[in-house]
């Protein structure tokens, strides 16, 4: 089957490389996502010795990790030169879009991402190659932009453009839901897999801001079917007043919703937990109801 090409991906790496001098301003989502992605990983048991952090940005969701003593030895990639550069102190760093995974199979004890695999194509495919890449009961822990992020910019956008236009232009990024990316690690072949979301909710004074934030983060528009001319400056003018409009608040301030989608699966390994095989439960459901209608009320 063929996959669909939705993104520009030569886009996608110049919006890093222009993100990356000052990254560290605009990495706030970018440490929220990771913040939960190390209260994850500190409830594993086990060590990880060789691990790759696919779209890696900065490096810091290794730095986020250091303070648990699980993890040995990180390998970085990202599409953006300027990000490998800024990893390379933090370990080997590689430089390939986001998705792909040139790698040999069987190599990582674990597979970490976070917040840029919302940028792959094939994520399908790319769930596949993480799979294939881990050692028998290795990691899979990624998160990622969810179906339910921007949902005020996008609503703004898309009116003021029909407003202004006449038409519509696809502006923001099409993002999995959390049910579609649990799907996903089954098909991939990945065991005892957990999918959760959490929403961060940002206030800003206006629109703009939002838009210079994301441009901060190198997550603005990158669609292939893009508008490829400027945009009218009316569109945006006429946006930051439906947004103001319909979701500012008392003081003026507008929220943008982030949906982190967080994903965790497992190689799968004889010694895993398996679920049992109907008729080989050890109590029968009828004794446990039986037992449970025997307790006394209480004060009787």
């Amino acid at each position: 089957m063929t996959v669909p090409i939705i993104f520009d991906q030569q886009l996608i790496r110049q919006h890093r490389q222009r993100a990356a001098p000052s990254y560290d301003d605009f990495s706030f989502l970018k440490d929220a996502a990771a913040a939960r992605l190390t209260d994850r990983l500190g409830l594993m048991r086990c060590d990880f010795d060789l691990c790759l952090d696919v779209g890696a940005h900065d490096g810091r969701l290794a730095q986020h990790f250091a303070g648990l003593g699980k993890i040995g030895r990180m390998i970085h990639t990202d599409p953006a030169e300027t990000f490998a550069i800024a990893t390379k102190q933090l370990g080997p760093s590689v430089v390939h879009a986001l998705g792909e995974l040139p790698y040999k199979p069987e190599s990582f004890d674990a597979v970490f991402s976070c917040l840029s695999l919302h940028w792959v194509d094939d994520l399908p495919g790319l769930m596949m190659q993480a799979r294939q890449l881990l050692k028998p009961d290795g990691l899979l822990l990624v998160s990622l932009l969810g179906g339910n992020s921007l949902t005020e910019l996008k609503q703004a956008l898309a009116e003021a453009e029909q407003d202004i236009t006449g038409g519509f232009s696809p502006r923001c990024a099409p993002m999995a839901d959390i049910r579609d990316i649990g799907g996903l690690i089954n098909r991939a072949g990945l065991a005892l897999p957990v999918a959760d979301s959490d929403r961060l909710t940002v206030n800003y004074p206006h629109m703009f801001k939002l838009m210079a934030d994301l441009r901060g983060m190198g997550e603005q528009n990158a669609l292939l079917a893009r508008l490829k001319t400027p945009t009218r400056r009316q569109v945006f003018i006429r946006a930051a007043e439906i947004y103001q409009h319909r979701f500012g608040s008392d003081d003026g301030q507008i929220p943008a919703s982030f949906e982190i989608v967080t994903v965790t699966g497992w190689a799968p390994h004889e010694s895993q937990q398996k679920p049992l095989r109907p008729g080989t439960a050890a109590y029968r459901l009828a004794a446990i109801l039986e037992t449970v209608e025997q307790v006394p009320e209480a004060g009787s």
